[in-house]
């Protein structure tokens, strides 16, 4: 038998759902409110240890902004980053989606161990990885040159991706293809016009997962580039506003917030479709 809650129960479970949630969102934006009033605090008042540092105790300032568009060449920074995350994603989607749906509708134990070959290259870390792509990268004559980042970063992002759009493929019914060609449509007409758009969630993963890890990959990224004029986010914005033992923390910040305000909202869009990508893609 089955009780009616009380209007005081409801109200303290609503009150209680309130509390969770308004912890989990000071938990999750705290960072980027950091991130924003470091970034117009001035110097005195972000090295003076006896005011508030959640507030501003003296009057805003640009001149961090300042600093970092002006003195350093983060647009450029900027830049880079975006042309080598638009090339490694179209790569990226050009080989883990035919690859993925290759290894998902191959049956039998050699698929199987095929699949799981490819995921466990993922797991290689980069450090073990460096001295042979330094060797190809010198052969090709890549050295200082954004293409030699273009040329090194599918080699983590497609074995992941890869798989991660196999478990997608094997979600969707091989009926539903059969019943497009048998309408008239190639195999791949019915892979292209059935299949995609119903795995359009795990693409959507591909992309963000390959933006994210450009923009954040760091090893890489200073070996192989030495020119500032061809430095990505993530190397050029700590070698130029990290100097000895000083950090310029407002316009640090400000790079920061600048990168990252993109990627959160670009989450926040989609997250109920990045994380089915996740989740569907690990399950299968």
């Amino acid at each position: 038998m089955r009780y009616a809650a009380t209007p005081g129960k409801r109200w303290a479970s609503g009150f209680g759902h309130f509390l969770v949630l308004a912890a989990f969102v000071v938990f999750t934006a705290f960072p980027f409110y950091w991130m924003l009033i470091t970034t117009f605090k001035s110097t005195l008042d972000l090295v003076n240890t006896s005011s508030n540092p959640f507030l501003f105790n003296l009057p805003p300032t640009l001149d961090n902004l300042r600093v970092l568009f002006f003195d350093t060449q983060y647009i450029r920074w900027v830049l880079n980053t975006l042309l080598v995350g638009f090339i490694v994603v179209v790569i990226t989607l050009l080989l883990a989606v035919p690859a993925g749906y290759s290894l998902a509708r191959l049956s039998g134990h050699w698929g199987k161990q095929l699949a799981i070959g490819i995921f466990l290259t993922y797991l290689i870390p980069p450090t073990i990885l460096f001295i042979p792509f330094s060797r190809i990268v010198g052969w090709l004559g890549l050295q200082d040159s954004l293409w030699s980042l273009i040329l090194v970063y599918p080699s983590f992002t497609v074995p992941f991706c890869t798989w991660l759009m196999m478990g997608f493929f094997k979600a969707v019914p091989k009926d539903i293809e059969e019943a497009a060609m048998m309408d008239g449509l190639s195999r791949f007409g019915a892979f292209w016009k059935v299949v995609v758009p119903l795995s359009s969630a795990g693409i959507l993963t591909i992309v963000i997962f390959t933006l994210t890890l450009v923009m954040q990959e760091f090893i890489y990224a200073l070996t192989f580039i030495t020119s500032s004029s061809q430095y990505t986010v993530s190397v050029g914005v700590p070698t130029f506003l990290v100097r000895g033992d000083v950090y310029f923390w407002g316009s640090l910040m400000g790079a920061c917030l600048i990168v990252s305000l993109p990627i959160a909202v670009l989450y926040n869009f989609f997250v109920d479709r990045f994380v089915a990508g996740f989740t569907v893609g690990a399950v299968k």
